[in-house]
C-alpha cells in the first residue's frame, strides 16, 4: 500500500540541502524531533533499525516489539507506519514502552483519529491484511521552482484556473457534495472514473500551459507537477522491485491518476488494474 506523503529519507535529504530544495517544502515532513529523543535515532539511524527489525520480524511478534518498530518508525518520518504497528496491538497494550513515551502515544492516537486517507484507507487496510507497514511515496524535490517575482506566478497560475470552463466549477461543487455525504463509495467512482480524469488538464494544467507570461510561469509549474509525479511513479516501483508479482494499493489523491494511470502502465511487467470494477460492487 503507498500513500501520498513524503518519505523520511527524502525529507532527511530536502532538511540537509536547503539551499537546493529550498526551506519552505519541509513543511510537508513530519516533524522526528520528539522521536529521536525517545529513541535516541535519528532519521538515518531509524531507518536502517527498521530494515533490521523487519528483516527479522517474526509470525507472532510481541507488543514489546511492535511498540519498538513504532517508535523507530516515527524517528523515521514514516508516522502512518507507526500507527500500523500500534493498531496491531491490543488495546491493553497501547500503552507507553520500549521506545514510545507519553509524547509518542498521544500522537498516535491523535492520528489514530484522524480522517486522512492514509489514516482510514491505508493503515486500516494494512492492519486488516498483517501488512507491517505502508509505504509513504511523495516527493517535492522536483517542484521546489525558484521563482523570484513569486507574486507574479501566483498572479499567472490563479489567472489560469480563472479561465477553466464552466463545468470544472461545477464539478468541483459536486465534489464537494460527495465529499459531506456520510457514504463515500459515490465519491470515490466518481474520482476514478475515466470521464474525471480529463479534468486535471481541462481545468487546471492545461490552462496553465496557455499561460503568456514572459516568465512562462504557466510552464514551470506545471513542469514542477510532472517531475512530482515521475518522481512518485518511481518511488512506487521501489515498493515492488524485488517482489514481482506483488499487487500493489496506490492511494493519491485524484489529481495524480491520469499521470500514474500513463506512466506506471509504460513500466515493463507492470499491469494497471481500473479500479471502476471494484467499486463497482456494493
Amino acid at each position: 500500500i503507498t500513500i501520498e506523503s513524503m518519505p523520511g529519507e527524502t525529507c532527511d535529504l530536502m532538511r540537509r540541502h536547503p539551499a537546493v530544495y529550498g526551506p519552505d517544502n519541509v513543511t510537508y515532513c513530519p516533524d522526528t524531533a520528539a522521536a529521536q529523543a525517545a529513541t535516541g535515532l535519528d532519521v538515518a539511524a531509524a531507518i536502517a533499525s527498521i530494515e533490521t527489525q523487519l528483516a527479522g520480524w517474526p509470525k507472532a511478534p510481541t507488543p514489546a516489539q511492535r511498540r519498538r518498530l513504532a517508535a523507530t518508525f516515527l524517528a523515521a518520518g514514516d508516522p502512518t507506519s507507526a500507527l500500523v504497528q500500534w493498531l496491531q496491538l491490543p488495546e491493553a497494550e497501547r500503552v507507553q514502552g520500549d521506545g514510545l513515551d507519553d509524547a509518542l502515544v498521544q500522537a498516535l492516537r491523535k492520528r489514530a483519529a484522524s480522517a486522512s486517507e492514509g489514516t482510514q484507507i491505508g493503515a486500516a487496510l494494512a492492519v486488516r491484511l498483517g501488512l507491517q507497514r505502508v509505504h509513504p511515496v511523495d516527493d517535492h524535490t522536483g517542484d521546489n521552482l525558484r521563482i523570484d517575482d513569486m507574486a507574479g506566478f501566483e498572479q499567472a497560475i490563479r489567472a489560469a484556473w480563472a479561465s477553466a470552463p464552466a463545468e470544472c466549477a461545477a464539478a468541483r461543487e459536486l465534489d464537494t457534495e460527495l465529499r459531506a455525504a456520510p457514504d463515500l463509495l459515490p465519491l470515490y467512482r466518481r474520482t476514478n472514473s475515466r470521464d474525471y480524469q480529463r479534468l486535471p488538464m481541462t481545468c487546471d494544467f492545461g490552462r496553465a500551459l496557455r499561460d503568456t507570461s514572459p516568465q512562462g510561469f504557466g510552464r514551470q509549474y506545471v513542469t514542477g507537477w510532472d517531475l512530482r509525479n515521475l518522481r512518485m511513479v518511481a518511488n512506487i516501483c521501489a515498493t515492488f522491485r524485488d517482489r514481482p508479482g506483488t499487487r500493489v494499493l496506490s492511494i493519491v489523491g485524484a489529481s495524480h491518476k491520469p499521470w500514474f494511470d500513463g506512466w506506471l502502465g509504460q513500466l515493463q511487467g507492470v499491469e494497471v488494474v481500473d479500479v471502476e470494477e471494484f467499486l463497482a460492487g456494493e
